[in-house]
């Protein structure tokens, strides 16, 4: 079984390499990236080995600040934005204190998020204000699983993590056919490398072990296979047409959380669907 205590060696590990490869590299890009993981890998660390209490506080910071990102890519009132936050919070808290009740709390968070435009009594933009906050809700409503996922939600996350950054080399490296228009300067390749190299993690970290439920174990590798690249294209898709190069400028070499974490939320929204 995947312990917190048993992925703390690897994840130590990882940064030690990584910041090999960054004082090769001399890109001071990824040296700022680097220094944001060297930072927050320990805190979230830390947090998961509090248990379910202390992943539940993780999760609800996370979703704060990423509530308020969202928000300033689709121009939401600062009402919105708080609902949102709210909505996200109470989610997160239900996850925690009573699961049976999640999906409650979730319809709670939409009628709130869908009732302050109305309140505001917005007859030209309520609507797009309406549809932007449930759509806020549904792609970051996925944080509420680190809580009962508990380490194999840090196992996802160092998954993705690696995967992110080899399909980044990868791609600039061997270039090749475009991913996507919605994203132009990612290439299959890089796609490629970054899925296996997050499974090649999933297997280091211990995912393919006999006595892992199948469901979860393939939960795990569709999650970094499959939902990160798409998690990825999504954001890039609102960024698009929220004419933004980055979610927020305050994450040095990294633009703000979301753009940390969007391949994050697709992953433990499969991880959630198929295990």
């Amino acid at each position: 079984m995947i312990t917190v205590g048993t992925l703390v060696p690897y994840l130590a590990a990882a940064l030690a390499v990584g910041a090999i490869a960054v004082a090769i590299s001399r890109r001071r890009d990824m040296v700022y990236r680097w220094c944001a993981w060297a930072i927050g890998v320990p805190l979230v660390t830390a947090a998961f080995w509090l248990g379910p209490p202390g992943a539940a506080v993780i999760a609800a910071v996370a979703a704060g600040i990423a509530a308020v990102e969202f928000g300033a890519l689709v121009r939401a009132p600062w009402p919105d934005r708080a609902a949102l936050t709210i909505a996200l919070t109470a989610l997160i808290g239900t996850a925690l204190l009573s699961p049976g009740h999640v999906l409650h709390a979730a319809g709670a968070g939409a009628l709130l998020v869908g009732t302050v435009p109305v309140l505001a009594a917005d007859a030209t933009g309520g609507l797009r204000r309406a549809a932007n906050g449930m759509l806020g809700l549904i792609w970051l409503a996925p944080l509420a699983a680190v809580v009962p996922l508990g380490a194999y939600a840090l196992v996802v996350f160092a998954a993705v993590s690696v995967g992110d950054i080899a399909a980044y080399v990868a791609g600039r490296r061997l270039g090749g056919p475009g991913l996507s228009p919605l994203s132009p300067a990612k290439h299959w390749s890089g796609t490629l490398a970054g899925a296996a190299a997050a499974t090649g993690t999933l297997a280091i970290l211990g995912v393919f072990h006999r006595d892992l439920p199948t469901p979860l174990m393939l939960g795990l590798v569709a999650a970094v296979t499959i939902g990160a690249p798409l998690g990825d294209l999504f954001e890039s898709m609102i960024k698009r047409g929220a004419g933004a190069k980055d979610a927020a400028s305050w994450l040095a070499g990294s633009g703000g959380l979301l753009d940390r974490v969007d391949s994050l939320l697709f992953a433990l929204a499969i991880v959630l669907l198929l295990a």
